[in-house]
């Protein structure tokens, strides 16, 4: 039977339809959601229009240009429509991102094709891309660098495992990089010495310091899937999927050798290559070989989807019910990433009730927003994950973890907010250098400084990692607050933590704090263990 006769009713199914503009070319995807959540292409085209070929010099979009993506548009929406598609997205990257008549572009797309166009932010290009690497590779255990290259752009994506450590975007594009340097024609000596150095110079000022050593690079969009076609008709491979394909770096050196010294004219000739894509291939291979160089990788796999795949998955998870704001689904959702991690559920869910105890009570004394108690909690649960990176910066890698976790139930301010407690549960206090905390407006900075205290000290009351304090009540005393932390036996270990995290408390609230243990009140039927006046008035 043929394949498309399975298709044939499609008042049974709903299908979806996806359509990407870059800077390079348009392409269209529809696709019939399966049951597990992936899906069935019904039919994939492309239009190569070069919608960004001027950008660069001209900070617009090529009229003529404009006007073969709008007929590419039209086209793609009749296919569309054909397809009888119960939902089509458009989005569009960097070439209409940047571009100053980039608005008057989707008003005409709306107008003259009734289309809305999704003009989306080099963050989420990002994340669509990294949700489709996702789905196809076993990210366990591995350190990644994951690469879109695309015709205006780079977004790169640094991850372990499945989470995202950090996201960077560079206007490293094929198409942008081929105006600039050679115009698509032989690239020798000293202009492709200055096309390195140009790519060094972005890598090195948005990447400065790797996170971790990548065990290897994920590369999607077409100059990855054109290295593949191109090494698999060299080697006699006709007909593997370039999914997955391998390449080494030194194959990679090699094959851009050979094809930068070409002319035009001969490189639309090598088996494997696309004719339209000749004059654009040199600059793309030259921004692989320079992220292999940067991150120190010397084998990558080729990923033949990308971001018009990330959209339909993400449209089929919609389509299956969205993220769920059940505190219940929130909360199971910390607590796999915490495992995903490898954290100690334990001991984080000790550390967010006493956190949870702490705020509630100098909420009261100080005026602080009650809500602000989940986030506290939130912070406390999460403070570890940076563990999956290493240990000695780990509080600065979960700041990173969780601001890229998108975790249901969470709206991103609050992921950042969350992030920034956690980063300042230990090392130094929040700075207005750290770009982290800049970045935050006053009354969220104002929240974080009154929160990561309370996180620290909380932290320091399971200092043994035993959560054998069961309460802690804060009450005002004659020389300050004072903290009673009750426990069946005196928990020496963790009052000694909890002492020495006390400085920023003390700093942040404007008081001393006295810390002591008094037994168990619900043992010793409310009274408490006496403690010396002489160490209740001492400034701890």
């Amino acid at each position: 039977m043929d394949a498309k006769q399975i298709y044939l009713s499609p008042d049974l199914v709903q299908r979806l339809a996806a359509i990407d503009i870059g800077s390079n070319s348009v392409r269209l995807m529809v696709a019939e959601p399966l049951r597990d959540g992936n899906y069935r292409i019904l039919d994939e085209e492309r239009e190569a229009t070069r919608l960004g070929r001027t950008l660069n010099s001209t900070g617009r979009l090529d009229p003529a240009a404009i006007e073969l993506t709008l007929a590419a548009l039209r086209q793609f929406k009749q296919i569309a429509g054909g397809f009888q598609a119960t939902q089509l997205r458009t989005i569009a990257t960097c070439a209409v991102r940047e571009a100053a008549n980039g608005p008057e572009f989707c008003r005409r797309a709306k107008a003259e094709l009734d289309l809305d166009i999704e003009v989306i932010s080099a963050e989420q290009e990002a994340r669509l891309a990294f949700y489709s690497v996702q789905r196809a590779f076993d990210l366990a255990g591995k350190n990644v660098v994951v690469a879109d290259i695309g015709g205006g752009s780079t977004e790169l994506i640094l991850a372990s495992g499945n989470l995202i450590e950090g996201t960077f975007t560079t206007p490293l594009g094929a198409v942008r990089l081929s105006e600039m340097y050679g115009q698509g024609g032989p690239l020798i000596n000293g202009d492709y010495e200055k096309l390195c150095k140009a790519i060094d110079q972005q890598l090195r000022k948005l990447v400065k310091k790797p996170f971790f050593n990548p065990h290897m690079l994920i590369g999607s969009g077409g100059t990855f899937t054109s290295l593949a076609e191109i090494m698999m008709a060299a080697k006699h491979q006709d007909g593997l999927p370039s999914r997955g394909y391998p390449v080494t770096h030194a194959e990679l050196s090699h094959l851009l050798d050979r094809l930068r010294k070409m002319p035009l004219k001969v490189r639309r000739g090598v088996p494997g290559l696309s004719p339209d894509r000749a004059d654009i291939i040199v600059a793309g291979l030259t921004v692989i070989d320079r992220i292999m160089r940067q991150f120190e990788v010397n084998f990558l796999q080729v990923h033949n989807r990308g971001v018009r795949d990330g959209l339909i998955l993400t449209m089929i998870d919609r389509s299956l019910g969205g993220a769920s704001q059940d505190p219940h689904d929130r909360d199971a959702a910390i607590d796999r990433f915490v495992e995903a991690c490898s954290g100690d559920l334990t001991h984080v869910r000790q550390v967010a009730r006493l956190a949870g105890r702490i705020y509630a009570q100098v909420a009261k004394l100080y005026g602080l927003d009650p809500a602000d108690q989940m986030l506290l909690e939130a912070a406390a649960r999460l403070q570890d994950v940076g563990y999956l990176i290493n240990y000695d910066q780990h509080h600065k890698h979960s700041y990173h973890l969780i601001l890229h976790s998108n975790l249901p139930g969470f709206q991103p301010r609050e992921l950042e907010l969350i992030a920034n407690v956690a980063r300042y549960h230990r090392g130094s206090k929040p700075k207005p250098k750290h770009a982290n905390f800049l970045q935050l407006s006053a009354d969220d900075q104002r929240r974080v400084r009154h929160l990561a205290p309370i996180l620290r000290l909380a932290g320091g009351l399971d200092r043994s990692h035993t959560a054998q304090v069961r309460d802690v009540t804060l009450t005002r005393g004659p020389h300050g607050l004072e903290l009673w932390v009750e426990s069946p036996e005196n928990p020496e270990v963790d009052l000694w933590g909890a002492r020495r995290r006390a400085k920023m408390f003390e700093k942040t609230f404007d008081t001393s704090l006295a810390i002591e243990w008094r037994g168990n009140v619900a043992e010793s039927n409310g009274e408490a263990n006496a403690a010396p006046a002489d160490e209740l008035a001492r400034r701890v």
